[in-house]
């Protein structure tokens, strides 16, 4: 089993910025690919962007790429997400991610974190 635990979400106004952190514990070798999904109101989960081991896979939706960056530090087992020049078309819930490897990521996840609120005001 894999625990993830999000944290770094909050209110922000538009154009700014937040740091989101997935924290890892458990059986955490068999997750190579960490990533996030998002899910707004009314709407379904969606991919958001994914990470590698290695940190040299790096995978995100077209909708944020250019303003949200992924990475990770093994070391403590943590997943980030920096996101900037955020929208309110960002106002989300963002779920931690984990699967076998970040390519399969956005079609096969094994683990779920619980997900914390990002909202962005215009």
């Amino acid at each position: 089993q894999v625990q993830l635990v999000e944290s770094g979400g909050g209110l922000v106004q538009a154009g700014g910025s937040l740091r989101l952190s997935c924290a890892a514990s458990g059986r955490t070798f068999s997750s190579a690919g960490m990533g996030w999904f998002r899910q707004a109101a009314g709407k379904e989960r969606e991919f958001v962007a994914a990470i590698n081991r290695s940190g040299v896979g790096l995978y995100y939706a077209d909708s944020v790429k250019g303003r949200f960056t992924i990475s990770r530090d093994n070391a403590k087992n943590t997943v980030y997400l920096q996101m900037n020049s955020l929208s309110p078309e960002d106002t989300a819930v963002y779920y931690c991610a984990a699967a076998p490897t970040a390519a399969v990521l956005q079609t096969r996840v094994d683990y779920w974190g619980k997900g914390t609120l990002v909202t962005v005001s215009p």
